[in-house]
Parts: structure tokens; C-alpha cells; sequence
């Protein structure tokens, strides 16, 4: 994985040390909170319900077993003993003293670690495939030109007050594991007939309150003008994206409102002056920074299936991890590991300082000393030894940290909601939490199979509500917290924005509009069909009828037997 060199290291430490002359000032009153509040975000912090809230920048998702017992250590002594990780791949404290800020920024830093650029109007977190350069269906590994794009973006004196925030994602595997259709620039590393490695690029794709899908605005960029195309995109964007108002402020709302296709001939317009400028890419600059992601040192195994299918018959729970929760790896003998984070009672993302600490030691015995964070909020081994995978679960599981549902049900993706955030309307965590509690039955998940459920407090979509297969929103009704539903929304090489299907709803009614949502499935669908499937292929129209068909009422220990 990438390591500072010189310059990262200075920069980064004369960005704390500025930061912490700031917090001086702010606590001795020199300067008032309005003053101090553009300086505080431009190092990921920011002032939630209760408190300060930290965002940590986790590029491309990519950890050290180093960098997570930092991540616990910050937790323990400076928070509530938990940190949050969300949907950019970032950590978040929840609980944080604007006194005790300048140190964690100072330990961070010792570890290679950094909040720059995880809050305000600029090119925020880089994020990628969290299976990336080891995925069995990886076309190139993305991760060398996300951290060129990462070093070229930080502090980028241009684009440090954009209309609004930026995000930016790679992916270069055949199934698109980014979500790159709903950023507002999505590369996909692709080659051409020649041979070729360039980028498929994508613009004007984002959730929130107008949720679109980007558009492709040039089908081959050829990989040494990733900075200079990016620049362009950027250019335009800067010069004629609205500052008049804050909700139609990003990238989406301009390339609709000109069209994708004049988007594309402004940006080849701005290129043509930019393409042979001096941040062209050379084969010395990419190969300095690809030397970085060079393979660990993977030893030649044997075929092992047998023992592993021995395993899996002796014990029908790590058989239900495995097809779960372990992903084929490019590497003979070797698999990708998914710890949940989603263990019904906990809010989902979160994850203990001990559990932090565990993980780093799993790292460093199972899997290189390295791990991923995913924007679907869970953790990955991504080297893990088919041989060690029994040891390796019944660790995990003893730790919380084995739930057998990565692509089901209980799976769900949520924001912090109106428990922390003071941008929210309604709180996501304990309906994630009804939900869970409802569907706890491992079988009956598996059952019904793939399915994603995103809940997202406010419209502003942390918690990628658009793109869920089901959609919860968080609205106020009246100064009360209700919440909309959607269903069809899905991410990956066939993204779709989900359709609403109807008027809100009450926390207490959430977890029966679920079932009653997954009836309509199972009774509806067609032998395996997958929930998505049978929603585009029936509508909105079976769905809304059923749920709506009789009040709701409150139930909180609903029986199975409704879906036989």
C-alpha cells in the first residue's frame, strides 16, 4: 500500500500544526465560531447534536493494521470507545473535544493518516472498489491512478472552493463495485481493442435531493491524460456550476441542465489546451507510484477444496459464512474475507475499539498486515489463505464479527441519522436496528437472498437511500419523524434510482412495511429471481397495493410463517 514520501509527510504536518494555532485561537476567542468554522471543516470537523464530529480520510479504502489500532486507540481515549465507518469509506467519531483535536490530527499523522478534504466544497475522499487489485474479475488494478488523483487533488489551490463538494470513484473490475454511476466523476479502467489501458468516464451522477445517474461523456481516455481530462471536467464545472443555490449546486444539476453531450464538447473544448500540460502522466510517474501496490509475497499452494468442503459439511454455519462472506480471489488458495459489521443490536457501520484492535491482529496473522474498508460499510481480508478460513471465522465470529448476511437483508447501509447529525430530520439507527431485529432469522434470509436496504436521515443521502433495492427516507412531517419509501433503486453495472412508492410512514410501522414489501416478493417471484429483478419486472404498482391495502398495525415480534 502507498507510504508517504517527503512531501506528504510535510504537508501534512504543517497542516497541523497550522490547524492546532486555529483551535488556540478559537478556544482563547480570538476567533468567533463563524471564523472558525470554514477552517475546522477543511480538517474533516465538524459540530453535530452533541458534539464535535471527526471525519478520517480512508483513501480508496485501503488500511494498514497500523492505521486501524490508531483507529482504536482514537476511539478509546478521545471518544465513546466506537467509531463509525460510513459510505466514503472514511471513519467518524462521534464524540470529540475541540481541545483534544490538534493531538489526534498529530497521531494520525504519525501513522500516515490525515481529515483533509473530508468536508467542504472541494475534491473530497477517493473511493474504489474495496476488492481491488485482488479480485478474481479485476480488469487493471485501479489503486496507483486513485492515489495519483488523491495526490494531484489535495490542497489543488484551483479547486479548493468548488460550488459544491466533489467525489470521485475508481473501478477496473467487470462488475463495478464502486458505485461509480452516482459520482460526480466514475472512472471504469478499461483497455481498448489495441490493448490500451485508459478510462470510461462518467459525469454528473450523484443521490441527494435530485439523485441522477452520470453519463458517459467519453467512452476511452487514454490513462496519461487522467489528470489533464479531470482538470477540464473540473474547469468547466468551477466556472459555470451555480453558487446561488446550495441544492443545485453540484456537477448533476449542470450537466442536465446544458445536456451530457455540450457538457462533453465544453470539457474537450478546455482539454484542448490542457492535454500536453505538465500534469500529463509519464510511464516514470505512474510506475513510481504503482511500485506501491506491487503483490505481498503469496505462496504457490496446492488445491485445498477438500479439506474446505469437509469443513463446510461438518458445520453448516461456516458454510453459510463462506457463501456469504468470502469472495473469489485472483489468487489460487486464497480468498477475500468480509467481517460484518452489521450484527443485529448494533448500529450498522460501527465497530468497537476492541474490535478495531482484533481486526489490525487478523490482519497481521491472516491477511499481509492490510484490510479494506467497503462503502457498504463492513471490513475486508482481502489475502486471506483458503486453509485458514475455519480458524480465521470461528475468531470472527467470537468477536461479533461473523455475521453470515453480506448481501442480505440485515446487511443495511445507514447513516448516523438524527442520533448524531444536525443535518437530519429523522433517525436511521434504531429503524435499522427494528428492521434487523424483525428479520434476525439467518435462514429466512438466505431464503429470500440478495436484497439491499439503504437508510438515509435526510435527503441529503449519506446512507445511499436512492440506490437500495428497498430506500428509506427520513422526513419531517409537522416537526414529527416519518419515512418515505422506494423500491428498484440498485448500484453496480446496472444502477437504477429508486421509484417511491407512496405516502411515508412512522418509525414503529417500518419493519411491517418491510414484510409486507417482501411478500409481494416472494409470492410474486419468479423460482431464484432476485428482489431487484422482480420489482422492475412487476413495478411499483403490486408493492404500493399491498402495503397500503389495510392499516398497519404495530407489531414487534412477527412470526415467519407469512412467507412459507
Amino acid at each position: 500500500m502507498y507510504r508517504y514520501d517527503q512531501y506528504d509527510h510535510q504537508i501534512v504536518r504543517e497542516r497541523v500544526a497550522q490547524y492546532g494555532d486555529q483551535v488556540r485561537r478559537r478556544l482563547s476567542d480570538e476567533l468567533t465560531e463563524d471564523e472558525f468554522r470554514p477552517l475546522r471543516l477543511q480538517n474533516g470537523l465538524y459540530l453535530q447534536r452533541h458534539a464535535y464530529m471527526l471525519r478520517v480520510a480512508v483513501p480508496y479504502g485501503l488500511l494498514s493494521s497500523t492505521q486501524m489500532r490508531m483507529f482504536a486507540h482514537i476511539a478509546r481515549n478521545y471518544d465513546r470507545g466506537y467509531g463509525h465507518f460510513t459510505t466514503r469509506q472514511n471513519i467518524q467519531y462521534n464524540w470529540i473535544n475541540l481541545e483534544d483535536t490538534p493531538e489526534i490530527l498529530g497521531q494520525l499523522a504519525s501513522v500516515e493518516m490525515h481529515a483533509i478534504q473530508t468536508s467542504g466544497n472541494c475534491i473530497r475522499n477517493i473511493t474504489s472498489d474495496e476488492y481491488c487489485g485482488v479480485a478474481a474479475d479485476e480488469i487493471i488494478d485501479p489503486r496507483p491512478y486513485a492515489e495519483i488523483m488523491r495526490q494531484w487533488s489535495t490542497f489543488h489551490p484551483e479547486f479548493a472552493y468548488l460550488p459544491r463538494k466533489f467525489k470521485l470513484a475508481f473501478n477496473g473490475a467487470v462488475e463495478d463495485r464502486a458505485a461509480t454511476a452516482v459520482h460526480d466523476i466514475g472512472f471504469t479502467v478499461i483497455k481498448d481493442a489495441q490493448g490500451e489501458t485508459g478510462f470510461r468516464v462518467m459525469v454528473g451522477g450523484g443521490m441527494g435531493r435530485t439523485p441522477i445517474l452520470g453519463s458517459v461523456i467519453r467512452e476511452f481516455l487514454p490513462w496519461r491524460h487522467l489528470l489533464t481530462y479531470t482538470e477540464a471536467i473540473m474547469r468547466v464545472y468551477n466556472q459555470y456550476g451555480r453558487r446561488d443555490n446550495i441544492y443545485k449546486a453540484r456537477i448533476k444539476i449542470l450537466v442536465k441542465a446544458i445536456g451530457a453531450e455540450e457538457f462533453a464538447r465544453q470539457v474537450e473544448a478546455e482539454w484542448a489546451d490542457l492535454k500536453d500540460a505538465p500534469s500529463t502522466l509519464t510511464a516514470e510517474e505512474f510506475n513510481r507510484v504503482a511500485a506501491y501496490f506491487e503483490p505481498p509475497a503469496y505462496e504457490k499452494i496446492a488445491d485445498g477444496g477438500n479439506a474446505l468442503e469437509q469443513q463446510k459439511a461438518e458445520s453448516k454455519p461456516f458454510g453459510n459464512w463462506l457463501k456469504r462472506n468470502v469472495k473469489p480471489h485472483k489468487m489460487p488458495g486464497y480468498a477475500i474475507v468480509v467481517l460484518s459489521l452489521k450484527k443485529t443490536g448494533v448500529p450498522p457501520g460501527d465497530a468497537s475499539a476492541e474490535q478495531m484492535d482484533f481486526v489490525a491482529d487478523l490482519a497481521d496473522r491472516y491477511s499481509f498486515g492490510e484490510l479494506r474498508v467497503t462503502h457498504e460499510q463492513n471490513l475486508v481480508l482481502a489475502d486471506v489463505k483458503e486453509s485458514d478460513l475455519f480458524a480465521l471465522w470461528q475468531e470472527a465470529k467470537a468477536h461479533g464479527l461473523a455475521t453470515p448476511n453480506i448481501g442480505l437483508l440485515t446487511d443495511i447501509i445507514c447513516c448516523p441519522g438524527g442520533d448524531f447529525c444536525s443535518l437530519a430530520n429523522a433517525k436511521s439507527i434504531p429503524v435499522a436496528e427494528a428492521i434487523a431485529e424483525r428479520f434476525d432469522n439467518l435462514d429466512f434470509q438466505h431464503d429470500i437472498g440478495e436484497i439491499e436496504l439503504n437508510i438515509s436521515g435526510c435527503i441529503n443521502a449519506c446512507g445511499h437511500h436512492h440506490v437500495g433495492n428497498i430506500g428509506i427516507l427520513g422526513v419531517d412531517k409537522d416537526g414529527a419523524e416519518w419515512y418515505q419509501v422506494s423500491i428498484g433503486g440498485a448500484q453496480g453495472n446496472d444502477s437504477s434510482i429508486g421509484k417511491i412508492i407512496g405516502p411515508s410512514f412512522s418509525a414503529h410501522q417500518m419493519p411491517t412495511v418491510i414484510e409486507r414489501l417482501l411478500q409481494v416478493y416472494v409470492r410474486d417471484r419468479i423460482e431464484d429471481e432476485r428482489f431487484i429483478d422482480t420489482a422492475r419486472r412487476v413495478g411499483v404498482a403490486p408493492f404500493k397495493e399491498h402495503v397500503y391495502a389495510t392499516p398497519i398495525k404495530i407489531q414487534h415480534n412477527a412470526g415467519e410463517d407469512a412467507y412459507a
